[in-house]
């Protein structure tokens, strides 16, 4: 079954760190690009990395220098270490298998607040 299972959210003070797991099937794992993105309220949805099945990453500048995606192809899970964290990276952060179809994690929440 294609399913995308996600942890590792919580809450963290300013400048903190987090790492967010998704865990997904040997199927989608090895053919798809697997993103992350978040949603804070009343915000759109934003894509805040990606990474290929060869590997390559893309982030945007408001988290580039800080957040990290990883794969790692013995557990068919993708990674998010997230450093330095914001109060503005509040938001729920799910992950994503985009290829012929797209499949999403449950979302986990994220939250950065002194």
């Amino acid at each position: 079954q294609d399913e995308l299972v996600e942890s590792g959210g919580g809450s963290v003070q300013p400048g903190g760190s987090l790492r967010l797991s998704c865990s997904a099937s040997g199927r989608i794992f090895s053919r798809f690009l697997m993103g992350w993105y978040r949603q804070a309220p009343e915000k759109p949805r934003e894509l805040v990395a990606r990474i290929a099945p060869s590997g390559g990453p893309w982030y945007p500048d408001s988290v580039k220098g800080r957040f990290t995606i990883t794969r790692d192809k013995s557990k068919n899970t993708v990674y998010l270490q997230m450093n330095n964290l914001k109060p503005e990276d509040t938001a729920v952060y799910a992950c994503a298998a985009e290829g012929p179809s797209t499949f999403w994690g449950q979302g986990t929440q994220v939250t950065v607040s002194s």
